[in-house]
């Protein structure tokens, strides 16, 4: 049982952030096509309650990294939804100042660390995160997300043997989909049940039900209490689905039309308002003034990055390194 109740005011919260990123993640697909915005990009669509669940857990100063499937993270850790379509379209108005797109968004401000194009490269820098939270002696904690593909990195092994050396304030969460870009997990490792990976190394490590943000909430909660009494790391399995493909231009023929259905069924927003209803949490105008708030906040955040500027050609030397004068060579 988790710490943190989980009652009315949980629900309706969940309700609304997990409607804001399939909002937004639907409406940056359609811009993708219209080529508004340009490169790669990997949507989020099925995945919410992995991180609904877990932010009605973390609090204010606690950090997340992750991969480059980062648009929800940044959303759900505060980033404003403008912040986030001017960076998908490249403008000097978004997150990272329209200079990391889709991949690598970022947010100091928000503790929001990425957005990684590197397959597993975010997993030692969470744990580098956490281990700064120690030695400043805060009791925040870092949360290091990866694919299931990124479970098959050695740095995933260096980094679960020094953080439950140390006994870092991290937890690591591996979002597992299902297939690591176009192959299934059972093709491509010995052991399916990645969540006994983090078990040698002495870590905490259990599987959830990352469709449905009570399990997520709860085994959170668990692992933030481990965490921030200096307990150490904590890995879990979220074993979640994307609706869409690894990335736009991903042709999904490695599964069938019959399993993306079977999971679409367990849609976990679909779930969550049926326990709003069922516990008449909220009326029918209640979930029609927040689809209203929602789609207005995605149209507005269209509206802002199709008028925001570009950047600026001077800004290709900037945010790059600490020292502000260092030498480039610029001819």
């Amino acid at each position: 049982m988790s710490s943190i109740e989980i009652n009315k005011d949980t629900y309706l919260m969940w309700y609304e952030s997990m409607l804001l990123m399939r909002k937004f993640e639907e409406k940056a697909g359609q811009l993708y096509g219209q080529q508004k915005i340009r490169g790669f990009c990997h949507l989020y669509i099925g995945q919410e309650a992995v991180l609904a669940g877990a932010m009605s857990v973390l609090k204010k100063g606690d950090s997340l990294i992750t991969a480059y499937r980062d648009h929800a993270h940044a959303l759900a850790q505060g980033v404003s939804a403008k912040e986030v379509m001017a960076e998908l379209y490249g403008k000097a108005t978004g997150c990272s100042k329209g200079k990391g797109g889709s991949m690598h968004m970022f947010s100091k401000e928000h503790h929001f660390y990425g957005g990684h194009g590197i397959v597993g490269g975010q997993i030692p820098l969470g744990a580098g995160i956490a281990f700064a939270e120690k030695y400043k002696g805060t009791d925040f904690v870092n949360v290091a997300y990866m694919g299931d593909g990124a479970v098959r990195q050695g740095a995933l092994n260096e980094t679960f043997n020094m953080a439950a050396l140390w006994k870092l304030p991290v937890i690591f969460i591996c979002e597992n989909n299902g297939y690591a870009m176009g192959t299934s997990v059972q093709r491509t490792t010995i052991q399916t049940d990645i969540y006994k990976l983090g078990l040698p190394y002495g870590i905490p490590s259990s599987p959830v039900d990352g469709m449905d943000p009570v399990a997520v909430h709860n085994a959170m909660d668990e692992a933030v209490q481990r965490a921030r009494a200096g307990e150490g790391p904590t890995f879990l399995e979220m074993r979640t689905y994307r609706y869409k493909g690894h990335s736009m231009s991903d042709p999904q023929k490695y599964r069938t039309k019959e399993e993306l259905e079977s999971y679409k069924a367990k849609d976990p927003i679909e779930a969550v308002k049926a326990t709003i209803e069922q516990n008449k949490y909220a009326d029918e105008k209640w979930f029609e003034e927040i689809e209203a708030k929602v789609k207005a906040e995605v149209d507005e955040s269209v509206k802002f990055a199709e008028e925001s500027p570009w950047p600026e050609a001077s800004e290709l030397y900037t945010d790059v390194y600490v020292q502000k004068d260092y030498p480039y060579i610029m001819d």
